[in-house]
């Protein structure tokens, strides 16, 4: 079983950057794609960004796209979400979660197996 772990969120101002960490202990970090989520206060949660496990592939949510870059370490069992040009519209709590990955290329916002706990991103305007 793959424990997460998100850290990274805080408050900042309007076009602003954040970078997001996910840190995982246990099973095989590397056989896992990657997903973050979010969900503001009312809302639905969405996919913002995933990368899968093996070859780097990565996804975006169209809100998104152009300003957030997703990565992975799997020497440190770690994916990152560096968020730049924030606007107060990506207020939420962000999550990481993790899929069994089979296919080595493939990530996506369905069927994750195991989440993390939330970080709050806060921006101001």
């Amino acid at each position: 079983e793959v424990q997460l772990q998100a850290s990274g969120g805080g408050l900042v101002q309007s076009g602003g950057s954040l970078t997001l960490s996910c840190t995982a202990s246990g099973g095989t970090f590397g056989g896992y794609a990657i997903g973050w989520f979010r969900q503001a206060p009312g809302k639905e949660r969405e996919g913002v960004s995933c990368v899968s496990c093996c070859d780097g592939s990565t996804n975006y949510g169209d809100s998104v796209k152009g300003r957030f870059t997703i990565s992975r370490d799997n020497a440190k069992n770690t994916v990152y979400l560096q968020m730049n040009n924030l606007k107060p519209e990506d207020t939420a709590v962000y999550y990481c979660a993790a899929d069994l990955a089979y296919s080595g290329s493939y990530c996506g916002f369905i069927g994750m197996d195991y989440w993390g706990k939330g970080t709050q991103v806060t921006v101001s305007s």
